[in-house]
């Protein structure tokens, strides 16, 4: 088996428990996510099969989410998760959020929460803050927010679902965190749903209870090539066969120097490859020699 899927991942799972329950679905052990969900949030999780987990250096790695941001207070994991830290008792308005909200769009550096899977010196953060590390020196990381936008507000209840469309590496807890700075308040992240991963996407995303037997998964599994982003060239046999023995092929396509090229044969993927001064050069050959 071998190929992408388009999985919902549901809240209270891990993005390690829906490898672990493919594993024992499939009886296939090399898979792997693309991109770590909290267990409160929910949405797409790209998962490779087989040779699959090769490729997923090569995915195109923006996201798009939709969270629920609520007013009133902080917490320590800037999320529904943590400890309150501190309470507001003045509410905001629609137009004050709206206000603000081009600050967070474009590049911007934010900290990442204490709580968070980022490393210092070997070590996750999360890790150090639960053994009592008080000295954590958190640096600030750079991401590009390619689009924020207010899509519905409860005054009453003082919540926002809000659109993030970002870089890899982007954290929501954080922009939530921030926001509420921004506006003299607090906020925190209740909810949050992953739309978008690349080119996978939440309307044909694929929910684990639907996917019983390795059968089943077999009938949802998805071509690498109408998801990995790079220029493609299609082998005759010549190329084919030079390829498979690990040798350098024309560039037909006139990829620039550097890109990474796909190589496909009737509509399969063969090896991905990478263009020089002599052509286009395997990197990963994905059938056998």
């Amino acid at each position: 088996m071998f190929g992408f899927l388009n999985i919902y991942k549901p809240v209270g799972m891990t993005s390690h428990d829906v490898v672990g329950y493919l594993r024992r679905v499939t009886k296939i052990k090399q898979i792997g996510h693309t991109g770590t969900l909290d267990p409160f949030a929910e949405g797409v999780l790209p998962v490779a099969i087989g040779k699959a987990t090769r490729l997923i250096e090569y995915l195109n790695d923006n996201k798009a989410y939709i969270g629920r941001f609520r007013f009133g207070k902080s917490t320590d994991t800037y999320d529904i998760e943590g400890k309150e830290v501190n309470i507001f008792k003045e509410k905001i308005s629609e137009p004050e959020i709206i206000n603000v909200l081009p600050q967070f769009c474009g590049n911007i550096e934010q900290y990442p929460p204490i709580y968070s899977a980022k490393k210092i010196n070997g070590k996750k953060m999360y890790e150090l803050a639960r053994a009592g590390v008080n000295d954590i020196e958190i640096k600030p990381c750079e991401v590009n927010i390619y689009k924020i936008e207010l899509l519905e507000f409860n005054e009453e209840e003082q919540w926002a679902d809000i659109l993030v469309e970002c870089s890899k590496g982007t954290y929501i807890r954080s922009i939530a965190n921030d926001l509420g700075k921004a506006l003299d308040n607090g906020c925190y992240l209740s909810k949050l749903k992953r739309v978008q991963a690349g080119n996978f996407s939440v309307e044909n995303s694929v929910m684990l209870d639907n996917l019983k037997t390795s059968e089943d998964v077999q009938k949802v599994i998805l071509n690498p090539i109408d998801y990995l982003p790079q220029q493609k060239q299609e082998l005759n046999d010549i190329e084919y066969d030079r390829i498979s023995h690990g040798m350098t092929i024309y560039n037909r396509i006139n990829a620039n120097i550097g890109n990474t090229v796909m190589l496909t044969k009737n509509n399969q993927l063969i090896a991905i490859s990478q263009a020089n001064k002599d052509g286009l050069k395997p990197k990963k050959v994905m059938i056998e020699g």
